[in-house]
C-alpha cells in the first residue's frame, strides 16, 4: 500500500504543475459555507479570471449581474478599475452593494477589443484590487490573456459577458476563466414590518476548474458586498449543524 505522505507529496507536485507553479493561491471566500464548500479553491481565486453572465436579456438580470460584481470587488483588497462600453453604471447601486466611489476607477472603450487590452493592462499593473469589463465577444485567446495576466498577482478579473442578442447564451463560447457565472433576480419575501423584502438572487455556477457546477438562492449583497442565505434556508442549515455535531 502506498505511503500516504507519498500520495500527499504526489498531489502538491501535480497541483503545482497544473497550477504553473503558484501553490499558494490567494482567495476571496464568499462567506456562504454552501458555495464556498462547493467551490474547488473555497472561494474565488484572486488570480485569476472569472466570468459573468445575466440569467436572460431582461434589464433586472443584468443588474444583478452587475451588482453581483460590484460586491466581490467590494471586498477585495484595494482600487478598482471598472472599464465600461457605456454609460449605464449607477453609482448609489454599487455603493449599496459595497463598492465605495472613492475607490472607482472609469475607463471607457471604445470596443470589445480596446475593453480587453485595457483591462489586460489593469491586471498586470498589480497595483489594482479588481479590474471589471463587459463584453459581447471575448474568445479563448483574448481570455487566455486575461488569465496569464493575473496569474500569480491579487488582482481579481470580473468580465460581464453581456447577451448579444435576445436569446443567446453569452457563456456558451469557449472561455479560459477559471469560473463561469450565471445570475438571475429570484422572487423575494416580503417582512411583514417594512413590506418589501431584501432581493435574492439565483447564482448558477455553470462551470469552473476542477469542480462540478451548481446552483444556490442568495440574498443579493448587502452595504459589505456580502450576500447571504435567505433566512428560512440558514436557518434550516443552522439546524441540520447542531443536529449533526449531537449525533457525533
Amino acid at each position: 500500500m502506498a505511503d500516504p505522505a507519498v500520495l500527499k507529496q504526489l498531489r502538491e507536485t501535480l497541483s503545482s504543475l497544473e497550477t504553473g507553479g503558484f501553490r499558494r493561491r490567494p482567495v476571496l471566500p464568499f462567506g456562504i459555507d454552501r458555495v464556498d464548500s462547493r467551490l474547488a479553491n473555497g472561494g474565488l481565486r484572486l488570480d485569476a479570471l472569472h466570468e459573468v453572465a445575466a440569467g436572460s436579456h431582461d434589464m433586472s438580470d443584468d443588474c444583478a449581474a452587475t451588482l453581483f460584481m460590484a460586491g466581490i470587488a467590494a471586498r477585495a483588497w484595494g482600487p478598482v478599475l471598472w472599464v465600461v462600453r457605456r454609460h449605464d453604471l449607477f453609482a448609489p447601486g454599487l455603493s449599496q452593494s459595497g463598492l465605495d466611489a472613492q475607490r472607482l476607477l472609469y475607463a471607457e472603450a471604445a470596443d470589445d477589443a480596446e475593453m480587453l487590452a485595457i483591462m489586460e493592462e489593469g491586471l498586470r499593473h498589480r497595483g489594482l484590487g479588481a479590474v471589471i469589463g463587459e463584453a459581447k465577444r471575448a474568445d479563448m485567446t483574448a481570455t487566455r490573456r486575461l488569465q496569464l495576466a493575473a496569474e500569480g498577482g491579487r488582482t481579481i478579473a470580473l468580465l460581464l459577458r453581456r447577451h448579444a442578442r435576445e436569446g443567446d447564451d453569452p457563456l456558451s463560447a469557449p472561455s479560459a476563466a477559471v469560473t463561469r457565472w450565471r445570475i438571475g433576480c429570484a422572487p423575494s419575501t416580503p417582512l411583514p414590518v417594512e413590506g418589501i423584502g431584501r432581493p435574492r438572487w439565483h447564482l448558477a455556477l455553470v462551470r469552473q476548474k476542477g469542480g462540478d457546477p451548481f446552483s444556490q438562492l442568495v440574498e443579493a449583497c448587502d452595504e459589505t458586498g456580502r450576500c447571504a442565505l435567505p433566512a428560512a434556508m440558514a436557518d434550516r442549515t443552522a439546524a441540520t449543524g447542531r443536529a449533526n455535531r449531537r449525533a457525533a
